[in-house]
């Protein structure tokens, strides 16, 4: 395959993937940093679960964990995605690519800096665009800016309140009581109403808050800290939803596209 631009994606969560499935399908050659133990509650549309599964398909479009350099050659020789462990995003500099996004969502910079390649992004709060990155992605959905690429300044601070979805905005999101184990008793794609457990925690058990159909769940014998997101209900009782890129990681990564195509451009002026 003849791949356009290479792209280093920190972060491999379902907001993240949405950007690496867009940019992968217009050609873009990808490899993707995370943590050792990612803790996706949308697991079965975050190509981070490749570290644990050793291969996830989202959409018809396959990543790999790999461990190494050839590992990764091997990956885009099949025309798949590599994703490695490396959260100090020491690949950077063995790769050198042309572009670097920010997607883990921490609300804060771990590190990313505009001299890790010619194009660096970033997504969310926690960046100055033209000052730490050069372009930041607006993440927050209830201001009518979502995937706005802002060049100068800052994303919308982060609320930690999901958007609206049919009257239900923060009774969506469940969270770690204590920190422990976790056992699953419910799996993404599954109906429950309000109530029902959902997973223990310990000798906790998380329970339903509302009705629906489960969105996102931790995976079944991780570790989490107490307070940690560990999933989500899906009011509308979409099964659909819950396996499918949602509508925001598509237009954040839309956003992302125009990023970079935009910078391109601008930089060229540069040149002549």
């Amino acid at each position: 395959m003849n791949y356009r631009e290479t792209v280093v994606v920190r972060g491999g969560g379902d907001l993240a993937s949405g950007v690496i499935y867009r940019l992968f399908q217009s050609g873009y050659k990808i490899v993707v940093l995370d943590i050792e133990n990612p803790l996706a509650v949308r697991k079965n549309v975050s190509f981070c679960q490749s570290i644990y599964d050793g291969s996830i398909v989202i959409e018809g479009v396959e990543g790999v964990f790999c461990k190494n350099l050839e590992d990764i050659n091997t990956a885009y020789n099949h025309n798949k995605i590599p994703v490695l462990v490396d959260p100090e995003g020491l690949y950077i500099e063995k790769i050198k690519p042309d572009i670097v996004i920010d997607g883990i969502l921490a609300k804060k910079n771990l590190g990313t800096n505009k001299n890790m390649a010619d194009i660096v992004i970033a997504l969310g709060p926690g960046f100055e665009a033209d000052k730490d990155v050069h372009a930041v992605i607006e993440t927050y959905t209830v201001n009518n800016n979502l995937s706005k690429v802002i060049y100068e300044g800052k994303a919308s601070n982060n609320t930690g309140i999901p958007g609206m979805v049919k009257g239900y905005s923060g009774e969506r999101a469940f969270y770690s009581p204590v920190s422990g184990v976790t056992k699953v008793v419910k799996d993404i794609g599954e109906k429950v109403i309000e109530g029902d457990v959902l997973l223990e925690i310990g000798n906790k058990k998380v329970k339903a808050p509302i009705g629906g159909i489960v969105r996102g769940m931790i995976m079944d014998g991780i570790y989490v800290d107490e307070n940690v997101k560990i999933g989500d209900i899906e009011p509308r009782e979409r099964v659909d939803f819950c396996y499918g890129i949602s509508d925001k990681a598509r237009s954040i990564g839309g956003g992302v596209l125009e990023a970079i195509l935009h910078l391109q451009m601008m930089n060229l002026k540069k040149v002549k």
